[in-house]
C-alpha cells in the first residue's frame, strides 16, 4: 500500500474560447518522493540561470529557454517515479450538453473523473491537487471528490484522502503537468507552431514512443493518453 500525489491541470477548457482541442492531464508520483522531485525541478531551473520561483508554462516556451525545457522533458523520462496521464478532447464544438442534461461545467468535471479514475487502486491512498481556476471551484471540487469516492466505494474517504486546490506557481509538479499538456495539445492541433515548440513535441514523441494523438494502452503508466470522443446525438434522421 502506498500514498500518491496527483497534480492536475488543463488547457483550453473554457466553453467559448474558440479552441477546438482541450486537454485535461496530471503528473503523479509517490507522496514520499514528491519533495525530492520538486527539488530536482528547481535544480534544473538553477542550472539554466532561472529563479526557483520561475513558473514553468507552455505559453512561456521560447527559443532562449529551449535547453531548459528539453532538460525538463528528459528529467520526466529519467525519473522512474514520475508519471503522466491525459485525456484529449479533439473537438469541443461537437459537444451537445443539452442532449445529455448537463452544462459545460458538469461535463468538465466528468472529464476530470474520466482522467483520474484509471489511476486509482483500492489498496493505495491518493491526494489530488488541482490548479485553482475561479472562486466557484470549491463546490465543484467537493462534488468531484464525492463522485470519485462513490465510484471506488470509498465512502470513508480512505482511498482518496483529499482533493484540494493549489496555486500552480507554488507547485513544481503542476508546472510540469502544464508543460506536458501543452506538448500534447500542440500535437493534436492543426496549427503552425514555433520551431521551438515543435522541437519539444518531437522530443516528447521520441522519448514516449507515442504519436501523442491516439489512445495508449490503459495499463501504460509513464505516458498514458485517452483520446475521448463525444457521443453523437441521434436526431431521428
Amino acid at each position: 500500500m502506498g500514498t500518491f500525489n496527483i497534480y492536475c491541470d488543463e488547457s483550453c477548457h473554457l466553453e467559448n474560447d474558440r479552441q477546438q482541442v482541450m486537454i485535461i492531464g496530471a503528473v503523479w508520483c509517490p507522496q514520499d518522493q514528491s519533495r525530492s522531485i520538486a527539488k530536482r525541478i528547481k535544480a534544473i531551473k538553477k542550472k539554466h540561470g532561472l529563479s526557483p520561483t520561475f513558473e514553468i508554462k507552455w505559453i512561456k516556451v521560447s527559443p532562449a529557454k529551449i535547453d531548459f525545457y528539453m532538460d525538463l522533458i528528459n528529467y520526466f523520462f529519467e525519473e522512474k517515479e514520475l508519471y503522466f496521464r491525459a485525456v484529449i478532447i479533439p473537438d469541443k464544438t461537437k459537444l451537445c450538453h443539452d442532449a445529455f442534461d448537463h452544462d459545460h461545467d458538469t461535463w468538465y468535471y466528468k472529464m476530470y473523473f474520466e482522467m483520474l479514475k484509471v489511476l486509482l487502486y483500492p489498496y493505495d491512498r491518493y491526494r489530488i491537487y488541482l490548479d485553482i481556476k475561479d472562486s466557484r471551484s470549491g463546490t465543484k471540487v467537493s462534488n468531484l471528490h464525492n463522485i470519485l469516492s462513490n465510484n471506488t466505494y470509498d465512502f470513508q474517504r480512505q482511498i482518496i484522502e483529499r482533493i484540494q486546490h493549489v496555486r500552480s506557481h507554488e507547485v513544481e509538479q503542476v508546472q510540469l503537468a502544464d508543460l506536458l499538456i501543452g506538448c500534447v495539445l500542440a500535437a493534436n492541433r492543426d496549427q503552425v507552431m514555433s520551431t521551438t515548440k515543435q522541437a519539444l513535441v518531437e522530443k516528447l514523441r521520441q522519448l514516449s514512443k507515442y504519436c501523442l494523438t491516439r489512445t495508449t494502452l490503459m495499463r501504460e503508466r509513464k505516458m498514458n493518453l485517452l483520446r475521448w470522443q463525444a457521443r453523437e446525438v441521434n436526431n431521428g434522421g
